[in-house]
């Protein structure tokens, strides 16, 4: 069994190229070097889809709309599109000429909490399909395309988050410090599930078929909520008792926002829903649980976006731009979605202003982070072994 801890000067970042005119390279070079790139592509790059798509769903039902907002979230809608397809494509690429590659990935201890990515990054892509795509592609194909992303992701994710926690407990023993935010991206997964899939409650057939889809969802959302609070206690107790991570790992305190905006959005809008599967009174508690539920826990995730954001402009000298970095776009996103579905229920003026003043830090956060990546990939340093 590997012992993991998070050691406080650790490097996580890639080395970054020197300035100057490269000397000429053969083509046999350059098709290792493409080699290498390959072998680079973890599990964690699904992030890219996540983040740029929350940008997109979270436009969707923003409650300030004004025009053109929803004709650029179509277009954002259609990049993560685009970014899924490539990095499947790659990502299968990688399975059939580097498995050694693919399956290191998998044992490494940090990096296989990131396959919940893969997961998430179909379901939001597939929730955006149905809310923005429809007007491009129609409702047909949209309905299709979203039905099996969602079946896809869901099933990938109840795996994730049954077999990494079945391997850190079997193949690895984690010291007090290990802990971090990257320990909840397996199990959040059937939350995010959970969410998008009320999206498709008022397709599925009436009956036993729509009553299923409501109850699974809610499952998932127990799985995840569970699951989480116990992760998220973890967290806490090793961010009081061994201070923050590892410089490039700083980032990752922001996906805790992830499962608790999730799930007041999943509450919320599992309740809007449930009068078409459920009897009155049935349906009546689970709008009653969205607020009682949903206002104490965007309260909390309030307070952890204030400790994310003091521990960020804490280490921010220190903070080398890697892929962590997408950790302040989707949890970012969900806090979002979470306060515009509590303004759907509640009317609170609240609400709707955070959830505007959110979207704004959101698509700040996803530009700067969007434009570092590009400019990693394109120097390579992003694709390139860490030393």
């Amino acid at each position: 069994m590997t012992t993991v801890t998070l050691r406080r000067n650790a490097d996580t970042t890639a080395p970054v190229a020197k300035r100057g005119a490269a000397a000429p390279r053969h083509a046999a070079e350059s098709g290792r070097e493409s080699a290498n790139s390959l072998r680079q592509l973890g599990p964690n790059w699904f992030a890219v889809v996540m983040g740029t798509g929350i940008v997109a769903n979270a436009a969707a039902t923003l409650p300030l709309q004004f025009p053109g907002l929803r004709a650029a979230a179509t277009v954002v809608w259609g990049l993560a599109s685009l970014l899924l397809i490539v990095l499947a494509g790659a990502w299968v690429a990688l399975w059939r000429r580097h498995p050694d590659a693919a399956r290191s990935h998998g044992a490494n201890p940090v990096m296989m909490q990131f396959y919940g990515a893969l997961p998430m990054a179909l379901l939001t892509v597939g929730a955006g399909t149905l809310t923005l795509g429809r007007e491009v592609i129609g409702l047909s194909a949209a309905l299709t395309i979203d039905w099996v992303l969602w079946s896809a992701g869901t099933a990938l994710g109840l795996m994730t988050a049954a077999a990494i926690p079945y391997r850190m407990i079997t193949r690895h023993n984690f010291d007090a410090d290990s802990a971090f935010g990257g320990w909840l991206m397996p199990v959040v997964p059937p939350m995010v599930s959970a969410a998008t899939g009320a999206l498709l409650v008022p397709y599925a057939p009436a009956g036993q078929a729509r009553l299923t889809l409501l109850f699974a969802c809610l499952a998932m959302f127990g799985l995840t909520l569970i699951a989480a609070v116990v992760t998220i206690t973890l967290i806490w107790s090793r961010l009081l008792h061994h201070g923050l991570p590892p410089a490039g790992m700083v980032a990752t305190v922001w996906l805790v926002l992830g499962p608790l905006g999730q799930s007041v959005t999943a509450a919320g809008q599992l309740a809007h829903v449930a009068p078409l599967a459920l009897p009155g009174q049935d349906a009546r508690g689970l709008d009653e649980f969205a607020l009682l539920f949903g206002v104490p826990t965007w309260g909390f995730a309030m307070l952890w976006l204030a400790l994310a954001i003091a521990v960020t402009a804490h280490a921010r000298k220190s903070m080398p731009f890697n892929m962590t970095w997408w950790g302040f776009t989707f949890p970012l996103g969900t806090c979002v979605t979470g306060s515009t579905v509590l303004f759907a229920h509640t009317g609170a003026d609240l609400f709707a202003v955070v959830a505007v003043a959110l979207y704004a830090l959101l698509v700040a956060a996803w530009s700067v982070v969007s434009v570092r990546t590009a400019h990693g990939v394109l120097r390579g340093n992003l694709l390139r072994p860490a030393r």
